[in-house]
């Protein structure tokens, strides 16, 4: 039998419940508040541009003539926006450039009156004992997903780095499952946030094991320092990738292996702005004019490493350095050593390629 109802309440039915003494946010069983400032900031970004929110699970009990809301689930949320319209902390400009800086107060009149219109869902319990109140939180948080690497790291930050990189996965990820560089249930766990995250960090400060991505969103939390223009040199590069290859055209490549699209980002992007701490002198002029170029180089490359993939196997001799490249996509992929070597590779042999 059903003992919950589903009901839609606006910020300021909670204000108004909070003013009179008719909310609890503090049960015995709910975390105390425990959000930064940024977590907050985030949340009240998305309320200002009128996206959902997760629903809260509130408890309705009745004392003599008053009726007391008890949230069982969601009061840190509840709590952030609260805390805003009283004004105790401003939106961060990592999440909101119109409106950084500002407190609830400070907002414009119509943003401010669709604000406290905005309307959260709530399933809401009637009359429900403590002990069954445990039991429904207990539940609320068996129910769920372990987190991979990239969701936790989600969970976690909400400054201008996750921000920056979150946007760009966004942008591009439509290329990235066209291009069949991951599926669309890779990216229902993340991986267009964990690629856009480490190729934003290449083109930050060089190229880098997949375990140095949580210190840059460390870094990166409270400062933007030069992310907007790294993510000008990420369009560029991109832009200049999508000429050479539309996405169903680079899938049938063996650069759609996601290990070996960072290496082809990444040696575009030393071509056309230098990588930190990649040797310069492997770089050549690249323009409009060599797309064709490239695209045949590329194509070669993709090629050769099918053909060395089998003599490998069946133990022929191959090229040195083809052979050093095939281990470095084959093991350790991620590695720092292994993605630099492989887009060093490319470049050197780009610019041979192109000057003969």
């Amino acid at each position: 039998m059903k003992h919950f109802d589903t009901r839609v309440y606006s910020i300021s039915d909670f204000l108004e419940w909070r003013n009179n003494g008719l909310l609890e946010l503090s049960p015995e069983f709910q975390r105390r508040a425990v959000w930064a400032q940024n977590a907050k900031s985030y949340l009240i970004d998305t309320i200002v541009r009128g996206k959902p929110i997760p629903k809260l699970i509130i408890s309705q009990q009745l004392a003599g003539s008053r009726t007391t809301r008890i949230v069982v689930d969601g009061q840190q949320r509840l709590r952030a926006i609260l805390d805003f319209v009283d004004g105790n902390y401003k939106i961060s400009s990592a999440h909101n450039k119109e409106f950084a800086g500002l407190t609830y107060d400070g907002l414009p009149k119509i943003v401010k009156d669709e604000f406290l219109q905005y309307e959260i869902g709530a399933d809401l319990l009637f009359n429900i004992p403590y002990e069954e109140i445990l039991d429904i939180f207990a539940r609320i948080n068996t129910y769920t997903v372990t987190l991979n690497t990239q969701e936790k790291r989600n969970a976690k930050y909400v400054g201008y780095f996750k921000q920056q990189v979150y946007q760009y996965g966004y942008k591009y990820v439509k290329y990235f499952i066209e291009a069949e560089i991951m599926t669309k249930a890779q990216v229902a766990r993340m991986s267009e946030a964990e690629l856009s995250a480490e190729l934003f960090i290449a083109l930050i400060g060089g190229i880098q094991s997949n375990k140095a991505t949580e210190q840059y969103y460390k870094t990166y939390e409270n400062k933007p320092d030069n992310l907007e223009q790294c993510g000008t040199r990420f369009d560029k590069i991109m832009t200049y990738i999508g000429a050479i290859y539309k996405p169903k055209d680079i899938a049938g490549t063996n650069w759609a292996r996601i290990h070996l699209f960072y290496t082809l980002f990444t040696a575009i992007g030393h071509l056309l702005h230098g990588i930190p701490e990649l040797d310069p002198e492997i770089r050549t002029a690249v323009n409009d004019n060599t797309v064709g170029k490239l695209r045949e180089f590329l194509n070669g490359i993709s090629l050769k490493y099918d053909e060395y993939t089998k003599d490998l196997e069946n133990k022929r001799e191959i090229p040195k350095d083809y052979k050093s490249f095939i281990d470095f996509s084959r093991r350790r992929t991620t590695d720092k050593a292994a993605r630099k070597a492989r887009t060093e590779f490319v470049c050197k042999e780009l610019k041979s390629f192109l000057n003969n």
